[in-house]
C-alpha cells in the first residue's frame, strides 16, 4: 500500500488536534483572563529505504499566547485587572504557586479571598483571609484594605496585599487547568513593577474572527486530507485490478 495513506492519516489527526485547540480557544473567547493557547505545524521528513520523498506535517503545542486582554471598567470593588506584564499569584489545586490575570474576585464563607475559578488568592504569607468588612478597598500595589464592622468611615485596617510577579515570558508554561507556572516549578518573587487597576477586568486574549477562520481553514484542510485518502484508496484498488489481468 502506497505510504501516502499513511502520511495523509497522520495530517489528518494533526489538523483535529489543532481544531481541537482552536475550539477550546474561541469556547473561552468571553473568558476573563484567558490565555490562548497556541498550535504550530512543522515538516517531519519520512525517512528509511529509497528515497525521501514523503514529509508528515506535525502540529506542536508551542504554549501560550501572552496578548493582553481588553480592559473594561466594572465598577465592582473585588474586580482587578492586571496594568501591563504581571500575573496574580494563586494556589493550584495541587497546591503549588500559579498565575494568573483573570482578576474577578470573591470572598467565601469563610473570609477566603477567590479567583472566580475557585483559586485560592496568594499574599506574602500564603492564601489571603479577610475578616467581615463593611468596605474594601484594593490598592494599586495589591494592597487589601478594609473597614471592620461598626468602625468609623474613615477606620481602614490593612488585611493582606496580592502576591504579584513579573517573570520573564520565556520562563512561564502554561498547565492544563489553565494557570501558569515557572518553568522550574521555583515560585517567582514579587515584583513592585506590577500594578492592579481596581474596578476593572481584563477579558480573554482570543480573536474570534481569527478563531472563527482558522476553524474553517482546519475543516477544509482535514476535507482535503480525507479526499486523499479515498484516492489512494481508489488507486491502490485499480492496481489490484490492473494485476489481476496481468
Amino acid at each position: 500500500m502506497d505510504r501516502v495513506l499513511f502520511v495523509i492519516a497522520h495530517a489528518g489527526k494533526q489538523l483535529m488536534h489543532a481544531q481541537a485547540v482552536n475550539s477550546h480557544n474561541l469556547a473561552n473567547a468571553n473568558t476573563v483572563g484567558f490565555q490562548a493557547d497556541l498550535v504550530n505545524f512543522q515538516t517531519q521528513i519520512v525517512t528509511g529505504a529509497g528515497h525521501e520523498s514523503r514529509a508528515f506535517a506535525t502540529a506542536h503545542d508551542e504554549g501560550a499566547s501572552f496578548e493582553k486582554g481588553s480592559i473594561e471598567s466594572t465598577g465592582r470593588t473585588l474586580d482587578v485587572a492586571v496594568n501591563g506584564d504581571g500575573w496574580i499569584s494563586v494556589q493550584a489545586p495541587d497546591g503549588s504557586e500559579a498565575y494568573t490575570r483573570a482578576g474577578n474576585l470573591h470572598v467565601n464563607i469563610n473570609g477566603q479571598l477567590l479567583t472566580g475559578a475557585g483559586h485560592a488568592v496568594l499574599g506574602e504569607a500564603g492564601p489571603i483571609v479577610i475578616p467581615e468588612y463593611e468596605k474594601l478597598e484594593i490598592g494599586l500595589d495589591g494592597t487589601i484594605s478594609v473597614r471592620p464592622i461598626g468602625q468609623q468611615a474613615s477606620t481602614l485596617a490593612e488585611v493582606g496585599r496580592i502576591k504579584l510577579v513579573s517573570p520573564q515570558l520565556d520562563q512561564l508554561v502554561k498547565g492544563d487547568d489553565g494557570l501558569l507556572r515557572t518553568r522550574d516549578a521555583v515560585p517567582a518573587e514579587a515584583s513592585s513593577d506590577a500594578t492592579l487597576i481596581s474596578g476593572a477586568l481584563e477579558g480573554s486574549n482570543v480573536n474570534s474572527v481569527e478563531a472563527l477562520v482558522n476553524m474553517i481553514g482546519l475543516a477544509r484542510q482535514f476535507e482535503i486530507a480525507v479526499k486523499i485518502m479515498s484516492t489512494a484508496k481508489e488507486m491502490d484498488e485499480r492496481t489490484a485490478q490492473l494485476m489481476e489481468l496481468g
